[in-house]
């Protein structure tokens, strides 16, 4: 892949006298509170991006999301479209219910923005915007046009967005995902875990417990064979995680209980994995004479692998980070993400937000002075070059069309 310009160090010096404005941004969004789970919140935050994004001169369009607040879809404009474009992903809603503000308030203290939501990720949302100042900053313009695309429902699977994720992926020359960095490195999030989620029920036979146990066919003792079943897929080794993590079942304590269920959360680092316990989940057979045993749900979220396109925007934003100081790791998450979906379409990198801690928790931070460095860094990938021919795959704003009309009413 072709060096992008030489002019990092400018970007460097040009983010670092934004540090001021980037920090009173972030306070602002992280002020406007916007759960996942309650939609009415997510128009302010939308619209003070909008308004962002229009001031900066990006063509912008509001899209519906079923049961969330919407998505945002903004773009720099392109001379001569349909032309390649690359896009950055990222998301407006936090896992924080309202009021949590009035306890903890966003603020700057000791090189910290604190406070809910900045870390996870609204500190990424302004790092984008302010990686295009920087790039007009500096007079470059890059050659592969930036869209981004920010949902409002990733913390509970992007249900709403991930159609458009999708489409917009797979036209796009890579995905640049402003998700938080990981550990107190920095570490670009080069791999994923796959997500899935089971409803596993099983259906008995009710009777007297004390007067004819014997016409019942207990659900519940069905379901403890079934939980030691789904628990002994787990293998450390491969990165697969099998967790019941919720039970329920019986009507009355003298009753032989007819039904009952397990929660199960899946974990997998391969996409070979994935369909191997995804298989015996399905295949469960009941042990428990007169019982049997159904099954719901699945993979959401596909493992985002380590794929040789993956590896190669890697290897250049190493290079690129090497230009500006940053000795660029990476790691394996966990948790799922937006680049999980793209990186089954397009070149991917997740990770590439802020530097600090405490996702979901309640010491989370931004460490400025790693942020504004980061910013840096993600205006310079802006510059690369494309990485495969995408030029006729179509505007961005059309090929979004389909998702909009399957959320009309």
């Amino acid at each position: 892949m072709p060096a992008p310009p030489d002019r990092t160090r400018e970007l460097l010096v040009a983010a670092q006298a934004r540090e001021a404005r980037m920090v009173d941004d972030l306070l602002a969004l992280a002020s406007l509170e916007s759960p996942s789970a309650d939609p009415s919140t997510h128009g302010p935050v939308l619209d003070r991006l909008a308004e962002s994004c229009a001031d900066r001169g990006l063509h912008v369009q509001r899209l519906p999301g079923g049961a969330s607040g919407g998505l945002l879809l903004a773009a720099l404009p392109h001379p001569a479209p349909p032309a390649a474009f690359q896009l950055l992903v990222g998301h407006a809603d936090t896992v924080w219910p309202v009021g949590t503000t009035a306890v903890r308030p966003p603020a700057l203290v000791d090189g910290r923005v604190t406070g809910p939501g900045t870390y996870d990720m609204k500190a990424g949302l302004v790092q984008a915007l302010t990686a295009l100042d920087l790039l007009a900053d500096c007079g470059l313009r890059p050659s592969v046009r930036p869209v981004l695309l920010v949902n409002t429902d990733e913390e509970i699977g992007s249900r709403g967005s991930t159609a458009a994720i999708r489409s917009l992926a797979a036209a796009a020359d890579r995905v640049l995902v402003l998700e938080p960095s990981l550990g107190s490195a920095g570490a670009l999030k080069t791999a994923r875990k796959g997500l899935g989620r089971y409803t596993v029920t099983v259906h008995g036979r009710a009777a007297h417990a004390g007067l004819d146990p014997t016409a019942g066919a207990s659900a519940i003792l069905e379901l403890s064979a079934v939980i030691q079943a789904l628990f002994a897929l787990n293998d450390a080794a491969r990165g697969v995680t099998v967790n019941v993590g919720m039970v329920s079942g019986g009507i009355q304590p003298n009753v032989v209980a007819p039904e009952s269920s397990a929660v199960v959360d899946v974990r997998v680092l391969s996409a070979q994995d994935a369909e191997q316990v995804d298989a015996a989940i399905r295949a469960l057979q009941p042990t428990t004479p007169g019982t049997s045993i159904s099954v719901e749900g699945g993979m959401g979220r596909p493992p985002l692998e380590r794929t040789e396109r993956n590896r190669q925007l890697y290897a250049a934003a190493r290079d690129v980070a090497g230009r500006l100081g940053i000795d660029l790791t990476e790691a394996t998450a966990g948790g799922g993400s937006d680049g999980n979906t793209a990186s089954q379409l397009a070149p991917t990198l997740d990770g590439l937000g802020a530097v600090g801690d405490g996702a979901h928790a309640e010491h989370e931070y931004v460490a400025v002075q790693p942020w504004v460095q980061r910013t840096a860094l993600l205006a310079a990938l802006l510059l690369l070059p494309a990485v495969r021919d995408t030029a006729g795959a179509g505007d961005p704003f059309e090929l979004v069309d389909a998702h909009r009309a399957g959320h009309r009413p």
